[in-house]
């Protein structure tokens, strides 16, 4: 099997108001086509969407998946989040290959926001990076 590309990614969310309000206003993603159970966005190529929970009981939400954003400016993206009361899962940090911070959306699912200088170098480790040091 050979793949080219993430094509998209779902996430299953609570409440998709409260969701598709946090995406678009907060994190400022385009809207590429909505309808009352599917929202997508697009998002350089990828498709991101946001689906909602058949059961919310069932919803779980954790370390399970991180969907992971570059920006260019991540310290006034983090001011930005931080006056918009976002909840922020690590706060913002240097790392070897740039800054990096994740926050959560309103289910839990966590986001990665990173600013990019360089490549990470072979052996790079992103459980370090989610906080499971």
């Amino acid at each position: 099997m050979s793949f080219k590309k993430v094509g998209s990614v779902i996430l299953i969310v609570s409440e998709m108001e409260k969701s598709v309000s946090f995406y678009k206003d907060i994190l400022g993603l385009p809207i590429k086509s909505q309808s009352e159970d599917w929202t997508e966005f697009f998002v350089n190529g990828t498709v991101f969407a946001l689906h909602p929970a058949e059961n919310k009981s069932k919803l779980k939400t954790g370390i399970s998946m991180l969907v992971g954003f570059m920006v260019g400016d991540l310290e006034s993206n983090v001011k930005q989040l931080k006056s918009n009361k976002v909840k922020f899962f690590k706060e913002l940090k240097e790392e070897p290959f740039g800054k990096h911070a994740i926050i959560k959306d309103p289910d839990g699912h966590l986001i990665s926001i990173a600013e990019i200088n360089t490549q990470p170098t072979e052996g790079f480790d992103l459980l370090g990076l989610i906080g499971a040091e």
